[in-house]
């Protein structure tokens, strides 16, 4: 008998136990899908919001033009993503985007090939960048000020190398359609950004490396007591970030024909705010590139928005920072609540 009642007792004990926890996997799933998703609804609130309010927001126009001048600050923040889920911060993507678009307009005035010039100027900021990961990861410096230093010092010798003028970038037609060119309504710099979100994307969620960024940024000293090249990755993933900072200058300088020594003063503030923004952690080991990329048309419909309703700049700033500030607080209560549940 106290076999039977045994055997009875203890499937409905499991059962009883299991719906519990299906349950609270339930809610927890579901607060992980808000999570992800809550960006992308607000996002689209907007743009209804937006059409509303300002008609010509939905011509073709106007919506190439947002493509086309939110794809720079894309691609930044792309390679910035990667830098902050190592737990890391690049504040000097700015001065070395200015850096690679002076460099490839000097190049090019001075008769180097086209494909030469945008290949030396782009690696021209993948050292720069590894030189400041390899700081950070081999010497232990925060990353914080070895990029502030590097923000300061890049942007002098941005200024040195033509004392500070501008630089002409006497090209061919296929450069200039680089950075200002349009295949119907689409810019070529929006497809450049595209293609960029979704490799990086691929390299994160489908390769050993990508395992290894998160690995990194989830926790560095078990990943290095696991085995796993942690000054390597730091370093790699810096000049990337170098790298595509570059390029953004590269197309810039490509759709004004010219370098501009002063271009990308506070990109890093805008690539950040877009990284966050999109949901990736500033401790690391947590989020993702398409939230960026989200994040990026976000920020971009809010200043369209605000161009075409007569809205100063000023105005723009403090409704982006509330915005920023309202979205953090979003994320952090969905996220304590499923960890509740």
């Amino acid at each position: 008998m106290t076999a039977s009642l045994g055997s009875t007792g203890s499937p409905g004990s499991t059962a009883t136990a299991a719906a519990p926890q299906d349950g609270g996997a339930r809610r927890r799933r579901g607060a992980d899908l808000i999570v992800k998703s809550n960006l992308l609804l607000v996002f689209l609130g907007l743009c209804v919001v937006a059409s509303l309010l300002a008609p010509q927001f939905l011509t073709g126009r106007n919506i190439a033009n947002l493509l086309q001048q939110s794809s720079l600050t894309g691609i930044v923040a792309i390679g910035m993503t990667m830098v902050v889920l190592t737990a890391g911060i690049d504040l000097s993507v700015g001065s070395v985007a200015a850096f690679g678009g002076m460099t490839v307009a000097i190049l090019i005035g001075s008769g180097v090939p086209v494909l030469p010039a945008i290949l030396i100027s782009i690696a021209a900021g993948a050292v720069f960048g590894a030189i400041m990961g390899g700081l950070s990861a081999y010497l232990s410096l925060p990353a914080f000020m070895t990029t502030l230093a590097g923000l300061t010092a890049i942007r002098g010798l941005t200024y040195l190398l033509t004392d500070g003028k501008p630089a002409e970038a006497n090209a061919s037609e296929g450069f200039q359609l680089l950075g200002g060119g349009f295949i119907g309504y689409v810019p070529i710099v929006g497809i450049i950004f595209v293609a960029i979100t979704v490799l990086a994307a691929l390299v994160l969620r489908g390769t050993t490396f990508g395992e290894y960024v998160y690995a990194v940024g989830s926790n560095k000293e078990a990943a290095r007591l696991s085995g796993l090249p942690v000054r390597g990755v730091i370093t790699t993933v810096f000049a990337v970030s170098g790298a595509l900072a570059a390029l953004a200058g590269v197309l810039l300088t490509s759709r004004l024909t010219v370098g501009q020594p002063t271009a990308f003063n506070g990109l890093e503030l805008d690539a950040i705010a877009a990284v966050v923004l999109g949901g990736t952690n500033l401790f690391g080991g947590r989020g993702g590139v398409f939230g960026t990329f989200v994040a990026v048309l976000l920020l971009s419909v809010l200043r369209n928005l605000c161009n075409l309703l007569g809205l100063g700049s000023f105005f723009q700033m403090v409704v982006t920072g509330l915005i920023l500030l309202v979205a953090l607080v979003l994320n952090m209560l969905i996220e304590r609540r499923g960890a509740r549940a």
